[in-house]
């Protein structure tokens, strides 16, 4: 069985782009949990919050995260709040290593200011609190999901996936 690399954190800590260039590099394929909603909702996640709301996305979130925990050999980026659902974690484990890429409220704010429209959490005045405020909701139920913790502030892109590299070849 060939193992998958699970990249879990906050919104804006690279999930997506260093998981397209670890897979690239190393072989495997790519795929998004963000996207795949999208996909099978026929929405963006923006609508689905503004017309659903926050508990419809997670329940969409976890029947896609289902699905994606029976692949094998995937690099799988995830959603910022996926930690939200313990048996999302259950069923990631299973194929997985869980690597949790983790950054300051500060870094985080800097790498989605020109992105923050499309993040219907983000959607106020004062999107730093914001942040500082989900991150302290959630930094718990990170680090119980993760396997492999990769701080990310001083690092960039191809430090970071050359980390989620090493830890993929040592497991």
């Amino acid at each position: 069985m060939k193992k998958n690399i699970v990249l879990i954190g906050f919104m804006g800590t690279g999930k997506t782009t260093v998981g397209k260039k670890v897979a690239e590099k190393i072989s495997l394929s790519f795929i998004d949990s963000d996207e795949e909603i999208v996909k099978k909702s026929g929405m963006s996640i923006n609508e689905i919050f503004n017309r659903f709301g926050e508990e419809y996305f997670r329940k969409i979130e976890g029947e896609v995260i289902e699905e994606l925990s029976n692949l094998e050999g995937y690099v799988i980026s995830t959603g910022g709040g996926i930690v939200k659902n313990q048996e999302n974690i259950l069923n990631l484990k299973g194929k997985g290593a869980i690597i949790y890429l983790n950054g300051s409220a500060k870094k985080i704010e800097e790498n989605i200011k020109k992105d923050a429209d499309n993040r219907p959490l983000l959607k106020t005045d004062n999107v730093l609190n914001k942040i500082i405020s989900l991150l302290e909701e959630r930094k718990d139920l990170y680090r119980k999901a993760m396997d492999f913790e990769i701080i990310i502030d001083s690092l960039s892109v191809d430090e970071v996936a050359e980390k989620v590299i090493d830890i993929y070849r040592s497991i």
